[in-house]
C-alpha cells in the first residue's frame, strides 16, 4: 500500500501566478496521460481550485491521481521553488468538493 494515497491542498504565495499553477497542472495531467491513458485520468483524478485562496486541492487517491500530484509537485519546485508553495493532506471532508479534472 502506497503511504502518498490522500487528498492535497496546494497553496501558494502571493507572487506565485496562478495562470502558471493551473498550466503547470494542465502539463501535469498531459504527462500522467502518457503514463496511464487519458481514460484512466479522466477517471481517476479530480482537482478543485480556488483562485481567491490561492489554493488546488487534488485527489491522489488513485495510481493516476498520484501520477498527476507527483508531476504537479515537481514542477512547481522547478517553475516556482520549494519556498513559494505549501503541501498538506487534508481529510475526506474534501471529498465533496472535488470537480473532475478537464484537460483543455
Amino acid at each position: 500500500m502506497q503511504t502518498d494515497r490522500g487528498i492535497y491542498r496546494f497553496r501558494f504565495d502571493p507572487d506565485v501566478p496562478m495562470a502558471e499553477v493551473h498550466e503547470s497542472l494542465k502539463l501535469a495531467i498531459f504527462a500522467a496521460e502518457g503514463l496511464h491513458g487519458a481514460a484512466r485520468v479522466r477517471l481517476d483524478f479530480a482537482y478543485c481550485a480556488d483562485d481567491a485562496k490561492r489554493s488546488l486541492v487534488l485527489d491522489a487517491r488513485a495510481e493516476a491521481g498520484i501520477a498527476v500530484t507527483r508531476v504537479f509537485t515537481g514542477f512547481l519546485t522547478q517553475q516556482f521553488g520549494e519556498t513559494a508553495f505549501r503541501v498538506e493532506r487534508v481529510g475526506s471532508e474534501a471529498e465533496p468538493h472535488l470537480e473532475l479534472a478537464v484537460r483543455t
